[in-house]
């Protein structure tokens, strides 16, 4: 049994995870910055696309690196020249993340098949300590998983030269996402460090809300005005109210010593931080008089309503006792639905709108410290 092959040891997040993880928040950035070249994100699609996929691509490539930490890390040498290595070709990534993406396609694309195969030559060189039949079908497993999407972002730079189109970019991330199912499904459970990988996930949602703070700021840089109070402190209470429910979760609820391989949990939390992401933008749409008003109700909603089916999706991995009930459930898809009717209804009034999300979150948050209480004194 593969449980028998990994020698299991206590893991804890080394200091070159956490240097690593501070390109990942200059890329944040830089995605973000994508939406902020149009009056109307919903109007201009060319932008809004190539947001999505610069995201979900530079979290991918953020969780195949974890992955691999969390079963071989060392900390030793090899590791960190490795790691350096797809910091500095994360530069490019960065550089590549453009308005303009047909300027920066090759330079994006190029990099970030190199940092794929960066991490496949890591597991490829695990092969020498492999002992058994079953490591070595893993190793083999990841490194056909990566070279392979690697290969498809290299041929998506000829389709974008030839064609101008970039399906096979997006062929990429969603293949890349299923394969990672289809080879770790059912298996894992016993090598993974859920602790290690439960941490580190926390750790880029935190550095999530750090780019969501920075976006903040700019809600304090108007003239001091009753109006600039106002809406400073609630967009203030927004992000406070986000990040106590996100604690509350991790801290309270999620039983972190379960045996997993934790691939569920890392999906969900791609998903989630993906949600973080679109509410710094929608934060700072809020504010801008030039983005028509329903579409930034619109995309503020549904931002919050996807950062709440992730976080409630990991009732799946919450102690016995914080399993949440049906009756639970629809109460909050109720409470969901309601606030989304509300927000479309007073879309013409930012007073209103800012200050139901406020209480929105907050309303949610107190659900959530309630239920993880009375889950603990049962």
């Amino acid at each position: 049994m593969i449980h028998d092959l990994f020698e299991k040891k206590e893991k804890k997040v080394e200091y070159l995870e956490l240097i690593y993880d501070l390109i990942f928040v200059y890329i944040i950035g830089r995605n973000n910055q994508l939406l902020h070249h149009s009056g109307n994100i919903f109007e201009n699609l060319t932008l809004f696309l190539p947001y999505i996929l610069c995201t979900l691509a530079v979290i991918q490539i953020w969780n195949y690196t974890t992955y691999y930490v969390n079963i071989y890390g060392k900390n030793g040498v090899r590791e960190h020249v490795f790691m350096f290595v797809n910091m500095f070709l994360l530069f490019f990534v960065a550089e590549g993340t453009r308005v303009r993406w047909q300027d920066g396609h090759t330079v994006y694309h190029a990099a970030w098949a190199l940092i794929l195969c960066n991490i496949a030559f890591q597991y490829l060189m695990e092969l020498r300590n492999a002992t058994t039949q079953a490591q070595r079908q893993h190793i083999h497993r990841q490194c056909a998983l990566l070279f392979g999407q690697a290969a498809v972002v290299l041929l998506a730079i000829g389709e974008f030269a030839l064609f101008g189109t970039s399906v096979l970019s997006a062929a990429a991330v969603v293949g890349g996402i299923v394969m990672s199912f289809a080879v770790g499904w059912g298996k894992g459970e016993d090598v993974i460090d859920f602790a290690h990988l439960s941490e580190r996930a926390m750790l880029y949602v935190v550095f999530t809300f750090g780019e969501m703070i920075i976006a903040l700021s700019a809600y304090f840089e108007d003239d001091f005005t009753l109006n600039t109070l106002y809406f400073a402190g609630m967009a203030f209470l927004i992000v406070v109210g986000l990040f106590l429910s996100y604690g509350v979760i991790y801290d309270h609820i999620i039983d972190r010593e379960q045996k997993t391989n934790g691939l569920g949990y890392m999906f969900i939390h791609v998903l989630l931080i993906f949600a973080l992401n679109n509410i710094t933008n929608a934060l700072e749409f809020m504010r801008d008089a030039e983005v028509s008003v329903l579409p930034k109700i619109v995309f503020m909603t549904l931002s919050l309503l996807l950062l709440y089916t992730m976080l409630f999706s990991l009732g799946k991995y919450a102690k016995g006792v914080c399993k949440p009930k049906p009756r639970f459930c629809l109460a909050l898809i109720g409470g969901g639905i309601l606030f989304a009717v509300l927000m479309v209804l007073f879309r013409e009034n930012m007073y209103v709108n800012i200050a139901l999300t406020a209480a929105f979150v907050f309303i949610v948050f107190s659900v959530i410290y309630r239920f993880a209480q009375q889950s603990e004194q049962s």
